[in-house]
């Protein structure tokens, strides 16, 4: 059996959700035998350096992304966000991401929040792993509604 990896580590820079100290999770990891490790704090990349040189520390494969709130779908008619989760590939990905951080953060706060316009993550997709966003995400919202 493959170890496990966590892709969704929201840590003390995801000022909302999170409280996980960087060194903390990286010693947990190690203690685990994780072999992985993906951050993806709320909307910013703030302890990606820090998570980067830790989880390198330890012998433990870092992997740099961001949980996002998108736009709604303008066909919708919905008034909510989804969320997805951005993960880097390569270099490219990692100045995309930055790009559609800056972007929401400058272009489109709505309700204090950074949302990221599905059009902009057409345009700067490359060089990114794009995961469902759990259950706030469009495809978690719609199994949750009974829409299979």
């Amino acid at each position: 059996m493959p170890p496990f990896v966590h892709l969704r580590l929201h840590t003390e820079y995801s000022v909302v959700d999170g409280t996980l100290r960087i060194d903390d999770a990286a010693a947990a990891a190690r203690a685990d035998g994780q072999v992985a490790m993906a951050i993806a704090d709320l909307d910013n990349l703030f302890g990606a350096i820090k998570f980067y040189k830790a989880c390198r520390g330890k012998g433990i494969k870092p992997v740099i992304g961001v949980d996002v709130w998108m736009e709604p779908w303008p066909e919708s008619g919905d008034k909510q966000p989804s969320r997805l989760l951005l993960l880097v590939q390569d270099m490219q990905g990692y100045l995309n991401v930055s790009e559609l951080l800056a972007r929401a953060w400058t272009r489109n706060v709505q309700r204090n929040q950074a949302w990221v316009k599905w059009d902009w993550l057409d345009e700067l997709g490359g060089g990114l792993i794009v995961l469902s966003g759990a259950d706030l995400g469009a495809v978690g919202q719609a199994l949750l509604a009974g829409d299979r």
